[in-house]
């Protein structure tokens, strides 16, 4: 499907599809068929991958240039988007926002230079060279020009509110419109404060005024649109440690080095129309101006964990006007004051003086996005608090108080009827004719103005305890009380970035009320991301994360069993939570997949400074287990739409190559103190659906591979994006069971291809280096892999590997040497045929999926036992006769060298 919406971006629109059409075709005509031909929105991570994808198929099908428009309102992520798809395609990116002409209005469509960026696409187009304007927004006004080389432009993306405008698109090869994220989040946000007195489009006119009359119509005319779910997440969270100045004296020499960056900024926190004095402040709105600049958050997100703030990674731009119209709407700005922030680049950590006008005081804030390597700088650099983790806005609010409100609240918090829509004072809509897009009366456009969530909760959840079944007679002491109050579960499921928040506030609030330990379990099925989110909460809540393949039984293990809960050790794992129960030390299994035995064990304490462990696993909610959990993720059910096969947070960039490279070269660019290596065995196996046309040849992209490494199964279901000479792809591969590939098998699939093989590693944790020796392959190949992308190149060059990358797949690379006569579906080579037969029964024995489980195409006739018997028995004779050709050589060998000896003497 994905191929068909690629094939169709660039047939039935851009620029070459504009030149094309006849003079006597309308401009109704094209837009109907862009929206006949392309589904009606597609999520964040599809559109990147369907746009990357879109670009590649294109350069190759034109000659020249390659542009893209990506447009859409204020916070809808269309800047994010364009520089993922940079980071992988190795583009030219031009923001529309250099082309102001010096107005602070930051979303007026009037401060754009349309010509000025016209002719610098013309330019490029036609292969010359040129140069673009450089906007400061703190001077306001244009500081200079950047040149840009048509040569290495052979993609351009023009980023910005307005890229579709009709003045670009005859230029455009690609459009794409973005909707959502915090555009989105701020009308839910808005609609839930002031209740239901307005409409939706009254809400859109009032806080972006210029939305459905300069950019809405423009988005329909895009060919991939994207509406963009995230808005803030803690997958990827910020963590702070803060102090005020004087507590450290030997820092102030950071700050006067020439990297040292000075910003200064206006905070303001506006409180919602219905609010009351003893309002949250987790509500208020936070509008951070920095020049021109103005970035929206939606209340006080964070977390604090001891010392620690934790907030989310994502900051979101809204325009100028955007602040009036909430203004407008009732809202009132309640504090504001003025941060002036000198900083500095420690590592990928960041120190920050502080200064806040209303305190009349400086603060010391380490920044990093991990909690323990900021634990760990603090200390080093001799920073040891007092910690402060109250926020500005807390300390202005103890010394100054709340301020109190003006006037009453213009709208009460419950629903109010339809006819106070008067009492809001806002600025008139403006409606735009219908004729403004043609012929889009009957196509419903939920996609560019309806939020993705009717409400959204401005505050999460409150967890409360509720009790057990258990009676308990008497009085319950501190003992009794852990035992029998359970948190009440919560009452509807939760995406993934709501879920970690509410589980980690869970831990906190049992911290609080129960204390230590605290012991949470994490279940759900293989691939749905329990250990992602177990790891994710560790993170933040600093503690330690137990794996329950730790307590695999080796008898069940060495029959591929360990998907069965029978394969768990109870007794050990039972005993180990009491122990952390009751404080005491407790020696936890290490278990080794590949050799399928333990290797050893490790000391487990929980301490009093963390006083939580996470076990995760498929059975870690079994009633077995749960009995003894005090948190489990059944009283928080979380969808996780996260897709790391698409999403471009996921991407590990690779190089391959099967040039000849010393081990000393290797350990050279790699960090000696963080270096370590290990060996792995793979086998990967390749299934297809019966009745896919190949042409009598494998295709990757037909398949599914299945890859067995250390006694897992690992399935890898979209080939990787190839991009020059980068191989870009997931991660890691989702871990499944053993009956999931024999559920595949049943299902029909067939394993077409088999490839063994053995992996030297070598990593530093930035870079890691896998030199694999394929079975069939004269020679190895060397794999350079990493999420940065220069860092990877970096350390290719350094190898000289330069000129003998590839971007094959090992399948490709094995197939390509093969006679053709032996590129058959029953397996790469004649003589492994056998083997991946044995492979594929073992793993349909072990399975464990009985007759019922399969479909009634699967059952065995007669005639179907007698054929597959004769199988049988010709697959023996085969092996009997493959042995007997080795030993009869061997004797024949043995015979004629003596001979030979026998007349050499003679």
């Amino acid at each position: 499907m994905d191929d068909e919406v690629v094939q169709r971006v660039f047939q039935e629109g851009g620029r070459d599809y504009f030149q094309q059409q006849p003079s006597t075709s309308t401009s109704t005509s094209s837009s109907s068929s862009i929206l006949q031909s392309l589904p009606l929105h597609v999520s964040f991570d599809h559109g990147y991958y369907l746009l990357v994808k879109s670009i590649q198929e294109l350069r190759e099908k034109k000659e020249g240039l390659v542009t893209v428009g990506i447009g859409g309102p204020s916070g809808s992520g269309k800047t994010s988007l364009a520089e993922k798809v940079a980071s992988v395609i190795g583009c030219t990116v031009i923001p529309m926002e250099n082309y102001r002409g010096g107005t602070d209005e930051g979303t007026d469509l009037d401060s754009i230079d349309f010509d000025a960026l016209i002719r610098n696409l013309e330019d490029l187009t036609e292969g010359k060279d040129t140069k673009i304007p450089v906007f400061d927004f703190h001077q306001k006004k244009r500081v200079g020009s950047k040149a840009i080389k048509s040569a290495m432009s052979g993609v351009v993306i023009v980023d910005g509110t307005y890229a579709l405008h009709a003045k670009l698109r005859s230029l455009l090869d690609i459009r794409v419109a973005v909707v959502g994220g915090v555009h989105f989040s701020l009308l839910s946000k808005v609609r839930y404060d002031i209740g239901d007195s307005c409409s939706l489009d009254y809400l859109i006119d009032s806080i972006f005024p210029l939305f459905r009359k300069h950019i809405e119509p423009d988005l329909h005319h895009a060919q991939i649109r994207i509406n963009n779910s995230f808005v803030s997440s803690f997958r990827e969270a910020i963590y702070k440690l803060k102090c005020r100045s004087e507590s450290p004296d030997g820092q102030s020499t950071f700050f006067l080095k020439d990297e040292a960056q000075t910003d200064n900024f206006i905070e303001m926190y506006l409180r919602p129309p219905s609010a009351n004095e003893e309002a949250r402040i987790n509500d208020w709105i936070k509008v951070r101006q920095s020049g021109i600049r103005y970035y929206l958050s939606l209340g006080d997100q964070r977390i604090v964990d001891k010392n620690f703030i934790i907030r989310p990674k994502a900051e979101f731009e809204v325009g100028r006007m955007t602040l009036g119209g909430l203004l407008a709407l009732g809202y009132n700005v309640v504090v504001s004051y003025k941060r002036a922030s000198t900083s500095v680049n420690i590592g990928s950590l960041s120190l920050s003086l502080e200064t806040i006008d209303t305190l009349g005081e400086t603060f010391l804030v380490l920044r990093g996005t991990d909690r323990k390597t900021v634990g760990a700088e603090a200390l080093r650099m001799g920073i040891t608090g007092q910690w402060l983790t109250k926020s500005y806005l807390e300390m202005i609010l103890e010394r100054k108080g709340v301020p109190r409100l003006n006037t009453p609240p213009l709208v009460s918090a419950t629903s109010v009827s339809h006819n106070q829509e008067k009492d809001i004072a806002a600025p008139k809509p403006i409606r735009t004719t219908p004729n403004l897009v043609y012929q889009l009366e009957d196509l419903a456009q939920p996609w560019t103005r309806s939020p993705t969530k009717s409400k959204m909760e401005p505050v999460l959840p409150t967890w409360h305890f509720a009790s057990s079944d258990r009676s308990h007679g008497g009085s319950v002491g501190s003992s009794a009380f852990r035992d029998t109050m359970k948190l009440a579960p919560m009452p509807d499921s939760y995406d993934l970035d709501r879920g970690l928040l509410l589980a980690v506030q869970g831990i906190q609030f049992l911290l609080e009320n129960k204390s230590v330990p605290v012991i949470v379990g994490i279940g759900g099925p293989s691939g749905s991301g329990k250990t992602s989110l177990a790891h994710k909460m560790a993170n933040i809540v600093g503690c330690e994360v137990v794996s329950l393949e730790s307590y695999f039984r080796p008898e069940q293990v060495k029959d591929f069993k360990y998907d069965d809960f029978n394969s768990l050790d109870l007794p050990l794992l039972s005993k180990n939570i009491g122990d952390i129960k009751h404080g005491r030390k407790t020696k936890i299994p290490v278990f080794n997949l590949e050799t399928g035995s333990r290797s050893c064990f490790k000391e487990l304490e929980i301490s009093e400074d963390c006083g939580v462990i996470i076990f995760e696993g498929v059975y870690a909610l079994h009633p077995e287990i749960r009995k003894s959990l005090d948190l489990w993720i059944a009283v928080l059910k979380i969808r996780n739409d996260f897709d790391p096969v698409l999403s471009p947070e996921s991407s590990l960039f690779v190089l391959k190559s099967n040039k000849q490279v010393a081990y000393q070269d290797i350990l050279n660019i790699l960090d000696s103190v963080k270096f370590c290596s290990s060996v792995q065995n793979f086998i990967d196996i390749y299934l297809r659906l019966p009745g896919t046309p190949a042409n009598g040849h494998i295709a990757e992209s037909d398949c599914v591979r299945v890859r067995i490494c250390e006694g897992r199964f690992a399935l890898l279901i979209r080939e990787p994006i190839r991009e020059g000479n980068f191989i870009i792809q997931p991660k890691v591969d989702f871990d499944i069971s053993i009956s999931t590939v024999s559920g595949l098998l049943n299902l029909g699939y067939q394993a077409v291809a088999y490839i063994e093989a053995s992996a030297l590693i070598y990593q530093d944790g930035k870079i890691l280096i896998e030199v694999d020796h394929l079975q069939d392959a004269p020679s190895p190949y060397l794999q350079i892999k990493g999420v940065n992308k220069e860092a990877v190149a970096a350390a290719g060059s350094a190898l000289k590997l330069d000129g003998s990358y590839t971007t094959k797949s090992y399948l490709q690379i094995i197939l390509e040497r093969l006679p053709l006569v032996e590129r058959s579906y029953s397996g790469i080579h004649t003589h492994q045929a056998a083997r991946l037969q044995e492979l594929v029964e073992s793993i349909q024995s072990q399975g464990g999926s009985t007759p019922s489980e399969s479909s009634q195409s699967r059952e065995v006739s007669p005639m179907d036992g007698i054929i597959e018997d004769m199988q049988c028995r010709i697959r023996r004779l085969e092996r009997w006769h493959t042995i007997n050709t080795v030993l009869w050589t061997f004797l024949m060998s043995a015979l004629i060298g003596y001979s030979l000896y026998q007349r050499k003497r003679q």
